[in-house]
């Protein structure tokens, strides 16, 4: 299959000017591999059963030999081998070197290195595949371009993608094994056996301990009828405790594990401290990290959808969530969600590195646009009026006020630019 460029290409081109190493981790099945085999002139892989166990043995007598393999390389399942993470660290301070090594693995083998590489293996992660990427957006609304030109012009541009379209990607997922499939009833089975994998091994690889699947089962269930919730973690351990017995500390381990496989995520609220203390409430919002895995954690397809559309808000939530996330990567940026004590909430926060941030309202429809706008214009009132009081820090006002939602059109609205994620790239 034809490479599908990758909107992290244009980092991993930056950090092979800085690091002479990069170390690509992320979801299993999220394209890591093919992503730094097109970077490498030779790859040097652990699970090729025709050269494993020479490979293995080279590392235990003679590790050095690994050095003399044309550059760029890549030691793909390099956690086989856990001593060539010693020999790239050593070699990048030896050589004076830039852009020499790959290093990819499955995000359910854990191994400690003895050194952390800082400085000489630049650690990065990639994530499923955005729409853009999967070419189910159009692209023609920048996300860097809003956070540089607040006043860009938008009006008019348009979508082609319609809801039963959304709803199908949104259960497919961003796995790129789905771009070399033809039907899409197939396509859909990626997500639900990177589920079934999920349950039945991947959570038992990471240290090698034996997990139940049925309580894991139980777990991603609940995430995914809490997702884009900020349900509390008793909300979903009850959940578990009453078909299974396990005890909270077991339970938090099992939740920590699926959060080192990158399959779920618990997001952080935002402090910008315009409210008193006691006024920010810090509660996580739940999220799968690729929306997909939700579905088939609960097992439906996506006709189920038009029955409960209130639970493809979530869900829709959460896939928003994934395409900011990998827009903003190139931007330095991070995500995070505002709730206070007043009941003023906002979906989703982009912050840059450089002190810029959007605020993002995430709306299926038109019909609840509006409630979106004045979320958006209040969060602004705030900031305002924060920057009259001399006696407290000033904050940056909004550059950018984005609501992400399936209408067909963009346009600005009060200032807040209405877009379909469809329409939107990094």
């Amino acid at each position: 299959m034809k490479y599908i460029k990758r909107i992290i290409d244009k980092d991993l081109d930056l950090r092979e000017k800085a690091f002479g190493a990069i170390n690509i981790l992320g979801p299993k099945g999220s394209g890591k591999t093919r992503t730094a085999k097109e970077r490498c002139s030779y790859t040097i892989e652990f699970e090729d059963e025709s050269r494993r166990n020479s490979y293995l043995l080279l590392a235990d007598s003679n590790i050095n030999a690994f050095l003399n393999f044309p550059r760029p390389t890549l030691f793909d399942e390099w956690q086989d081998a856990p001593k060539i993470w010693g020999l790239v660290r050593l070699a990048c301070d030896n050589e004076d070197c830039f852009g020499q090594f790959y290093l990819t693995g499955s995000s359910s083998k854990k191994v400690n290195t003895a050194h952390t590489g800082t400085t000489r293996i630049s650690t990065v992660t990639m994530y499923p595949m955005s729409l853009y990427e999967t070419s189910d957006s159009n692209g023609k609304v920048s996300l860097k371009e809003l956070f540089d030109n607040p006043n860009l012009a938008i009006d008019g541009i348009t979508s082609d993608v319609d809801i039963n379209r959304l709803i199908f990607v949104a259960c497919r997922g961003g796995w790129p094994r789905t771009m070399a499939i033809q039907n899409d009833e197939a396509k859909l089975l990626i997500a639900r056996d990177y589920f079934k994998q999920i349950c039945e091994k991947d959570i038992c690889s990471l240290d090698n301990k034996k997990r139940n699947p049925e309580i894991v089962n139980a777990i991603l269930k609940s995430y995914a009828r809490n997702i884009g919730t900020l349900a509390k973690k008793n909300v979903i351990y009850n959940d578990v405790v009453a078909n299974y017995k396990i005890s909270e500390e077991t339970f938090d381990e099992y939740v920590d594990k699926l959060k080192e496989l990158f399959v779920i995520a618990d997001v952080d609220a935002w402090n910008p401290e315009i409210r008193s203390k006691k006024a920010i409430r810090m509660p996580k919002k739940r999220i799968f990290i690729d929306p997909s895995i939700a579905s088939a954690a609960l097992g439906i397809s996506p006709n189920y959808y038009f029955k409960d559309f209130d639970l493809f808000g979530h869900v829709f939530e959460s896939l928003v969530y994934r395409d900011l996330l990998v827009y903003s990567s190139s931007l330095g940026g991070t995500i995070k969600h505002y709730h206070d004590a007043y009941n003023l909430e906002i979906d989703w926060v982009v912050t840059l590195s450089d002190g810029r941030y959007a605020l993002v309202e995430v709306k299926l429809g038109s019909k609840r646009i509006d409630e979106g706008i004045n979320n958006l214009l209040k969060f602004k009132e705030l900031v305002v009026e924060n920057n009259k009081d001399k006696n407290k820090l000033p904050i940056r006002e909004p550059d950018l006020m984005i609501i992400i939602t399936t209408g067909d059109i963009c346009y600005t609205k009060n200032d807040v630019k209405i877009i379909p994620i469809t329409c939107l790239k990094d």
